[in-house]
Protein backbone atom coordinates (compact mmCIF):
# COMPACT_ATOMS: atom_id res chain seq x y z
CA UNK A 1 0.00 0.00 0.00
CA UNK A 2 1.25 3.52 -0.80
CA UNK A 3 1.21 6.05 2.02
CA UNK A 4 2.87 9.23 0.78
CA UNK A 5 2.66 10.91 4.17
CA UNK A 6 4.51 8.00 5.77
CA UNK A 7 7.20 8.13 3.06
CA UNK A 8 7.70 11.85 3.81
CA UNK A 9 8.22 12.98 0.24
CA UNK A 10 10.20 16.23 0.00
CA UNK A 11 8.33 19.53 0.22
CA UNK A 12 9.42 20.44 -3.30
CA UNK A 13 6.96 17.85 -4.67
CA UNK A 14 4.12 19.62 -2.90
CA UNK A 15 5.14 22.84 -4.66
CA UNK A 16 4.30 21.23 -8.00
CA UNK A 17 0.57 21.08 -7.27
CA UNK A 18 -1.38 23.23 -9.71
CA UNK A 19 1.63 23.80 -11.99
CA UNK A 20 1.86 23.21 -15.75
CA UNK A 21 4.33 20.93 -17.56
CA UNK A 22 4.89 22.44 -21.00
CA UNK A 23 8.61 21.74 -21.29
CA UNK A 24 11.28 20.07 -19.18
CA UNK A 25 12.55 23.47 -18.02
CA UNK A 26 9.29 23.88 -16.05
CA UNK A 27 10.78 21.46 -13.48
CA UNK A 28 14.08 22.18 -11.76
CA UNK A 29 16.66 19.37 -11.48
CA UNK A 30 15.60 18.42 -7.96
CA UNK A 31 11.94 18.24 -8.96
CA UNK A 32 12.89 16.03 -11.89
CA UNK A 33 14.66 13.62 -9.53
CA UNK A 34 11.70 13.54 -7.16
CA UNK A 35 9.23 12.84 -9.99
CA UNK A 36 11.48 10.01 -11.17
CA UNK A 37 11.61 8.61 -7.63
CA UNK A 38 7.82 8.72 -7.43
CA UNK A 39 7.54 6.98 -10.80
CA UNK A 40 9.86 4.23 -9.58
CA UNK A 41 7.77 3.79 -6.45
CA UNK A 42 4.55 3.58 -8.46
CA UNK A 43 6.15 1.07 -10.83
CA UNK A 44 6.75 -1.29 -7.89
CA UNK A 45 3.15 -1.17 -6.61
CA UNK A 46 0.27 -3.26 -7.94
CA UNK A 47 -2.22 -1.19 -9.97
CA UNK A 48 -5.05 -2.37 -7.72
CA UNK A 49 -3.37 -0.64 -4.78
CA UNK A 50 -3.17 2.65 -6.70
CA UNK A 51 -6.91 3.00 -7.36
CA UNK A 52 -7.66 5.51 -4.56
CA UNK A 53 -4.91 7.93 -5.57
CA UNK A 54 -6.92 9.95 -8.11
CA UNK A 55 -10.41 8.65 -7.38
CA UNK A 56 -13.01 11.15 -8.51
CA UNK A 57 -10.51 13.12 -10.65
CA UNK A 58 -10.84 13.66 -14.41
CA UNK A 59 -8.51 14.87 -17.14
CA UNK A 60 -9.34 16.03 -20.66
CA UNK A 61 -7.05 14.78 -23.43
CA UNK A 62 -7.12 17.10 -26.44
CA UNK A 63 -5.19 15.56 -29.33
CA UNK A 64 -4.85 17.28 -32.71
CA UNK A 65 -2.05 14.91 -33.76
CA UNK A 66 -2.25 11.09 -33.98
CA UNK A 67 -1.06 9.16 -30.95
CA UNK A 68 -0.57 5.61 -29.76
CA UNK A 69 1.72 5.58 -26.71
CA UNK A 70 0.81 9.02 -25.37
CA UNK A 71 -2.92 8.43 -25.53
CA UNK A 72 -2.92 4.87 -24.19
CA UNK A 73 -0.40 5.57 -21.42
CA UNK A 74 -2.32 8.59 -20.12
CA UNK A 75 -5.67 6.78 -20.29
CA UNK A 76 -4.30 3.71 -18.51
CA UNK A 77 -2.52 5.93 -15.97
CA UNK A 78 -5.75 7.66 -15.00
CA UNK A 79 -7.68 4.38 -14.92
CA UNK A 80 -5.12 2.66 -12.69
CA UNK A 81 -5.05 5.70 -10.39
CA UNK A 82 -8.83 5.54 -10.05
CA UNK A 83 -9.61 8.57 -12.20
CA UNK A 84 -11.13 9.12 -15.63
CA UNK A 85 -9.74 10.42 -18.94
CA UNK A 86 -11.89 12.03 -21.62
CA UNK A 87 -10.47 12.01 -25.16
CA UNK A 88 -11.14 14.51 -27.96
CA UNK A 89 -9.35 14.35 -31.30
CA UNK A 90 -8.94 16.15 -34.59
CA UNK A 91 -11.90 18.35 -35.45
CA UNK A 92 -13.31 18.08 -31.91
CA UNK A 93 -10.62 20.45 -30.74
CA UNK A 94 -8.34 22.73 -32.76
CA UNK A 95 -6.22 25.12 -30.69
CA UNK A 96 -6.95 28.66 -31.86
CA UNK A 97 -9.16 27.58 -34.78
CA UNK A 98 -12.63 26.68 -33.57
CA UNK A 99 -12.24 29.09 -30.66
CA UNK A 100 -9.44 30.95 -28.98
CA UNK A 101 -7.05 28.96 -26.79
CA UNK A 102 -8.08 31.18 -23.88
CA UNK A 103 -11.81 30.48 -24.21
CA UNK A 104 -11.25 26.73 -24.55
CA UNK A 105 -8.95 26.68 -21.52
CA UNK A 106 -11.30 28.68 -19.32
CA UNK A 107 -14.30 26.51 -20.18
CA UNK A 108 -12.52 23.16 -19.80
CA UNK A 109 -11.03 24.25 -16.48
CA UNK A 110 -14.59 24.29 -15.13
CA UNK A 111 -15.06 20.59 -16.05
CA UNK A 112 -11.85 18.72 -15.31
CA UNK A 113 -8.90 18.59 -12.90
CA UNK A 114 -6.20 18.63 -15.58
CA UNK A 115 -5.73 18.87 -19.34
CA UNK A 116 -3.29 17.03 -21.64
CA UNK A 117 -2.80 18.72 -25.02
CA UNK A 118 -1.10 17.20 -28.06
CA UNK A 119 -0.90 19.78 -30.81
CA UNK A 120 1.34 21.38 -33.45
CA UNK A 121 2.66 24.84 -32.60
CA UNK A 122 3.92 25.41 -29.08
CA UNK A 123 2.85 29.06 -28.80
CA UNK A 124 -0.93 28.39 -28.74
CA UNK A 125 -0.35 25.81 -26.00
CA UNK A 126 1.37 28.47 -23.91
CA UNK A 127 -1.62 30.79 -24.41
CA UNK A 128 -3.94 27.94 -23.45
CA UNK A 129 -1.97 27.21 -20.27
CA UNK A 130 -1.87 30.87 -19.20
CA UNK A 131 -5.67 30.98 -19.30
CA UNK A 132 -6.28 27.57 -17.69
CA UNK A 133 -6.97 27.33 -13.96
CA UNK A 134 -6.03 23.64 -13.80
CA UNK A 135 -2.69 21.97 -14.65
CA UNK A 136 -1.90 21.65 -18.36
CA UNK A 137 0.46 18.92 -19.58
CA UNK A 138 2.18 18.99 -22.96
CA UNK A 139 1.51 15.64 -24.62
CA UNK A 140 3.67 16.80 -27.58
CA UNK A 141 4.12 19.97 -29.60
CA UNK A 142 6.47 20.71 -32.47
CA UNK A 143 8.82 22.31 -29.94
CA UNK A 144 8.81 20.01 -26.91
CA UNK A 145 7.96 16.50 -25.70
CA UNK A 146 8.61 16.60 -21.92
CA UNK A 147 6.77 13.41 -20.92
CA UNK A 148 8.93 11.40 -23.32
CA UNK A 149 12.11 12.94 -21.91
CA UNK A 150 11.12 12.09 -18.32
CA UNK A 151 10.44 8.49 -19.33
CA UNK A 152 13.83 8.45 -21.06
CA UNK A 153 15.54 9.59 -17.85
CA UNK A 154 13.81 6.90 -15.81
CA UNK A 155 14.93 4.28 -18.35
CA UNK A 156 18.52 5.54 -18.33
CA UNK A 157 18.64 5.50 -14.54
CA UNK A 158 17.27 1.95 -14.42
CA UNK A 159 19.69 0.74 -17.11
CA UNK A 160 22.88 2.56 -16.11
CA UNK A 161 22.37 3.06 -12.38
CA UNK A 162 22.54 6.86 -12.47
CA UNK A 163 23.38 9.95 -14.49
CA UNK A 164 26.62 11.40 -13.14
CA UNK A 165 29.47 11.25 -15.64
CA UNK A 166 27.29 9.68 -18.34
CA UNK A 167 26.92 10.95 -21.89
CA UNK A 168 24.14 10.66 -24.44
CA UNK A 169 24.55 10.85 -28.22
CA UNK A 170 21.55 11.81 -30.33
CA UNK A 171 22.08 11.03 -34.01
CA UNK A 172 19.92 11.89 -37.02
CA UNK A 173 17.46 14.77 -37.16
CA UNK A 174 18.34 16.83 -34.07
CA UNK A 175 16.04 19.71 -34.98
CA UNK A 176 12.92 18.24 -33.39
CA UNK A 177 10.91 18.16 -30.19
CA UNK A 178 12.35 14.91 -28.82
CA UNK A 179 15.96 16.07 -29.22
CA UNK A 180 15.17 19.41 -27.57
CA UNK A 181 13.45 17.90 -24.54
CA UNK A 182 16.01 15.13 -24.22
CA UNK A 183 18.86 17.66 -24.15
CA UNK A 184 17.10 19.76 -21.50
CA UNK A 185 16.46 16.69 -19.37
CA UNK A 186 19.90 15.12 -19.73
CA UNK A 187 21.77 18.32 -18.91
CA UNK A 188 19.49 19.00 -15.94
CA UNK A 189 20.48 15.70 -14.31
CA UNK A 190 24.18 15.94 -15.09
CA UNK A 191 24.61 14.09 -18.39
CA UNK A 192 26.61 15.56 -21.27
CA UNK A 193 24.94 15.66 -24.68
CA UNK A 194 26.38 15.19 -28.16
CA UNK A 195 24.40 15.65 -31.38
CA UNK A 196 25.47 13.93 -34.59
CA UNK A 197 23.63 15.41 -37.55
CA UNK A 198 24.01 17.13 -40.94
CA UNK A 199 23.99 20.93 -41.02
CA UNK A 200 20.36 21.15 -42.14
CA UNK A 201 19.23 19.01 -39.20
CA UNK A 202 21.16 20.75 -36.43
CA UNK A 203 19.20 21.83 -33.36
CA UNK A 204 18.04 25.43 -33.44
CA UNK A 205 20.55 28.01 -32.25
CA UNK A 206 18.38 29.07 -29.33
CA UNK A 207 18.10 25.44 -28.21
CA UNK A 208 21.88 24.94 -28.31
CA UNK A 209 22.55 28.21 -26.49
CA UNK A 210 20.05 27.43 -23.74
CA UNK A 211 21.44 23.91 -23.40
CA UNK A 212 25.00 25.25 -23.27
CA UNK A 213 24.07 27.64 -20.44
CA UNK A 214 22.48 24.82 -18.49
CA UNK A 215 25.44 22.56 -19.13
CA UNK A 216 27.92 25.24 -18.04
CA UNK A 217 26.02 25.72 -14.79
CA UNK A 218 26.35 21.98 -14.14
CA UNK A 219 29.95 21.76 -15.48
CA UNK A 220 28.94 19.50 -18.35
CA UNK A 221 28.73 20.13 -22.07
CA UNK A 222 26.60 19.96 -25.19
CA UNK A 223 28.34 19.64 -28.56
CA UNK A 224 27.25 19.15 -32.15
CA UNK A 225 29.19 17.05 -34.70
CA UNK A 226 28.74 16.57 -38.42
CA UNK A 227 29.96 12.99 -37.92
CA UNK A 228 27.74 10.35 -36.34
CA UNK A 229 30.81 8.36 -35.31
CA UNK A 230 32.37 11.30 -33.45
CA UNK A 231 29.12 11.98 -31.65
CA UNK A 232 28.70 8.36 -30.57
CA UNK A 233 32.32 7.71 -29.54
CA UNK A 234 32.39 6.30 -25.97
CA UNK A 235 28.78 7.37 -25.34
CA UNK A 236 26.70 5.63 -22.67
CA UNK A 237 23.45 6.14 -24.57
CA UNK A 238 22.84 6.19 -28.33
CA UNK A 239 19.48 7.74 -29.19
CA UNK A 240 17.70 8.30 -32.49
CA UNK A 241 14.24 9.24 -33.72
CA UNK A 242 12.27 8.90 -36.92
CA UNK A 243 13.72 10.93 -39.77
CA UNK A 244 10.34 12.11 -41.02
CA UNK A 245 8.06 13.59 -38.39
CA UNK A 246 4.30 14.01 -38.73
CA UNK A 247 3.60 16.75 -41.24
CA UNK A 248 6.95 16.40 -43.04
CA UNK A 249 5.97 13.61 -45.43
CA UNK A 250 6.53 15.85 -48.47
CA UNK A 251 10.23 16.08 -47.56
CA UNK A 252 10.69 12.37 -46.86
CA UNK A 253 13.04 11.47 -49.70
CA UNK A 254 15.21 14.54 -49.27
CA UNK A 255 15.57 13.93 -45.54
CA UNK A 256 16.39 10.25 -46.04
CA UNK A 257 19.16 11.17 -48.46
CA UNK A 258 20.61 13.70 -46.01
CA UNK A 259 20.42 11.35 -43.03
CA UNK A 260 21.55 8.05 -44.53
CA UNK A 261 25.02 8.40 -42.99
CA UNK A 262 23.41 8.75 -39.54
CA UNK A 263 21.57 5.43 -39.52
CA UNK A 264 22.26 3.52 -36.29
CA UNK A 265 23.93 0.26 -37.25
CA UNK A 266 25.81 -2.39 -35.32
CA UNK A 267 29.05 -0.80 -36.49
CA UNK A 268 28.00 2.61 -35.16
CA UNK A 269 27.00 1.08 -31.82
CA UNK A 270 30.49 -0.42 -31.54
CA UNK A 271 31.87 3.14 -31.41
CA UNK A 272 30.00 3.71 -28.15
CA UNK A 273 30.91 2.08 -24.86
CA UNK A 274 30.42 -1.71 -24.75
CA UNK A 275 27.84 -1.13 -22.02
CA UNK A 276 25.94 1.48 -24.04
CA UNK A 277 22.18 1.25 -24.46
CA UNK A 278 20.15 2.07 -27.55
CA UNK A 279 17.05 4.27 -27.23
CA UNK A 280 14.26 5.33 -29.59
CA UNK A 281 11.01 7.09 -28.66
CA UNK A 282 8.98 5.18 -31.30
CA UNK A 283 7.43 4.78 -33.80
CA UNK A 284 10.54 3.34 -35.45
CA UNK A 285 11.19 2.68 -39.11
CA UNK A 286 13.58 -0.25 -39.31
CA UNK A 287 16.00 0.25 -42.18
CA UNK A 288 15.80 4.03 -42.03
CA UNK A 289 17.07 5.62 -38.80
CA UNK A 290 17.99 2.25 -37.25
CA UNK A 291 18.50 -1.28 -38.46
CA UNK A 292 16.52 -4.19 -37.01
CA UNK A 293 19.64 -5.83 -35.55
CA UNK A 294 20.12 -2.83 -33.24
CA UNK A 295 16.56 -1.98 -32.19
CA UNK A 296 15.79 -5.66 -31.62
CA UNK A 297 19.25 -6.48 -30.30
CA UNK A 298 20.74 -6.96 -26.81
CA UNK A 299 21.52 -3.27 -26.21
CA UNK A 300 18.02 -1.97 -26.85
CA UNK A 301 15.84 -0.55 -24.06
CA UNK A 302 13.22 0.82 -26.44
CA UNK A 303 10.27 -1.03 -24.96
CA UNK A 304 11.37 -0.22 -21.42
CA UNK A 305 11.11 3.42 -22.54
CA UNK A 306 7.62 2.81 -23.85
CA UNK A 307 6.51 1.18 -20.58
CA UNK A 308 8.03 3.96 -18.51
CA UNK A 309 5.78 6.53 -20.19
CA UNK A 310 2.99 5.02 -18.06
CA UNK A 311 4.84 5.25 -14.75
CA UNK A 312 6.26 8.72 -15.33
CA UNK A 313 2.89 10.10 -16.39
CA UNK A 314 1.30 8.69 -13.25
CA UNK A 315 3.93 10.51 -11.22
CA UNK A 316 3.38 13.77 -13.14
CA UNK A 317 -0.39 13.53 -12.69
CA UNK A 318 -0.07 12.95 -8.96
CA UNK A 319 2.48 15.72 -8.51
CA UNK A 320 0.43 18.30 -10.44
CA UNK A 321 -3.08 17.32 -9.32
CA UNK A 322 -2.55 16.58 -5.61
CA UNK A 323 -0.52 17.67 -2.62
CA UNK A 324 0.58 14.01 -2.25
CA UNK A 325 0.45 14.13 1.55
CA UNK A 326 -3.30 13.69 1.49
CA UNK A 327 -3.04 10.80 -0.97
CA UNK A 328 -2.88 7.48 0.84
CA UNK A 329 -4.23 3.99 0.36
CA UNK A 330 -3.91 3.12 4.03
Amino acid sequence: MIDFARHKLPKVVLDLQGRHLLQIADFDPYQIHVVLNLASQLKSVKPADQLPLLRGRSIAMLFEKPSLRTRVSFEVAMTQLGGHALYAQGGDFLVGTRESPEDAARALSRYVDGIVVRTHDHAPLERFARAATVPVINGLTDGHHPCQALADLLTIRESLGGFAGKSIAFVGDANNNVATSLAQAALAVGMSVRFGCPAECRPRGAVVEAAARLGKANKIFVRTFASAERAVRYADVVYTDTWVSMGEEAFAERKRAALLAYRVTENLMRKAKPSAIFMHCLPAHRGDEVIAEVIDGPQTVVFDQAENRLHVQKAVLLALLTDLRSVSTS
